[in-house]
């Protein structure tokens, strides 16, 4: 039996080694005939076609307006909204090299969750370091096809100061959105917004603000890279300080956009759009980080 046990021993290595240089193949053997899936792919979009990435759609808002791209059912979404205080113009090029283009001053800061209650309908929770809170509900009513021109969402939003504890104010609108062919994304955004201004009641003539966003997105070439413009303008009721603009430009990675913006403003939800922005003439650069979990 002594005998036999090296001759055991050899098999077992001759086996194993010859198992080990086999695994690299059978490995590439497997990906290249069955490839992992992915969210792009047709099988996982039959399954629910809001998985499927939107080449002229690739995030929940422009700068601070909304689009109507959905989100699939029980998927999550994150945001990161960032406003830098400092103005692009304060006290010259040279100290807005100085201070690392505008970065090493104070910021406005947002954190925004967004899921997927059911096909077409989606809720968000939305917080800035002021310490307000927003809450946005919204559902699609329409979707442009060949027969409809348009895509269309209905909202609504709850906003409160000091941790959603006092000041409140309801928004009610809706998105309007055209596709371009293969190119761009145009939009409508009307809104309301119930108790803007941030005086008392009795010391403005007129505490509501109606607003009227348009946008675009604009897809460069056949890349992930788009740029991006909005303009809010209040068209009845409040209207103290400079109505809400932005431009940008972002790039798509997976489920990342990254979008660097410049805004007439610091504000990101409704009621601080319809507050309005410093009486100026002042941009303030600023990012968007939007990670999706499906």
């Amino acid at each position: 039996m002594r005998g036999h046990i090296p001759t055991f021993r050899i098999l077992l290595a001759s086996g194993l080694a010859a198992l080990l240089t086999a695994l690299p193949g059978a490995a590439r053997a497997q990906t290249a005939g069955a490839p992992p899936a992915a969210i792009d792919t047709p099988a996982v979009a039959q399954l629910d076609p809001d998985l499927r990435a939107d080449p002229l759609q690739p995030d929940f808002a422009l700068a601070a307006l909304p689009t109507t791209l959905r989100i699939p059912s029980g998927r999550f979404s994150f945001r990161l909204t960032h406003r830098f205080s400092r103005p692009i113009d304060q006290d010259g090029v040279g100290e807005f090299f100085a201070d690392f283009f505008g970065f090493d001053s104070a910021a406005q800061i947002g954190l925004e969750l967004r899921y997927g209650i059911r096909p077409g309908t989606q809720a968000t929770v939305y917080r800035t370091n002021n310490r307000d809170i927003q809450f946005l509900g919204q559902h699609e009513l329409l979707r442009q096809d060949d027969a409809v021109p348009v895509t269309v969402h209905a909202l609504v939003a709850v906003q409160g100061a000091d941790n959603f504890s006092e000041d409140f104010a309801t928004t009610i609108g809706a998105v309007v959105s055209r596709r371009v062919a293969d190119r761009a994304m145009l939009y409508a955004q009307p809104v309301v917004v119930l108790n803007a201004s941030p005086l008392p009641g009795d010391e403005v003539d007129d505490d509501h603000a109606v607003m009227l966003g348009v946008g675009a997105r604009v897809r460069i070439g056949a890349s992930q890279t788009y740029v991006v413009a909005e303009y809010a303008p209040r068209v009845a009721g409040y209207d103290a300080g400079v109505d809400h603009a932005s431009v940008a430009i972002e790039k798509r990675y997976g489920g990342h956009v990254f979008q660097f913006n410049v805004s007439n403003g610091l504000g990101t939800s409704f009621r601080q759009l319809a507050r309005g922005g410093p009486p100026s003439e002042d941009w303030f650069i600023g990012f968007n980080l939007t990670r999706r979990f499906y």
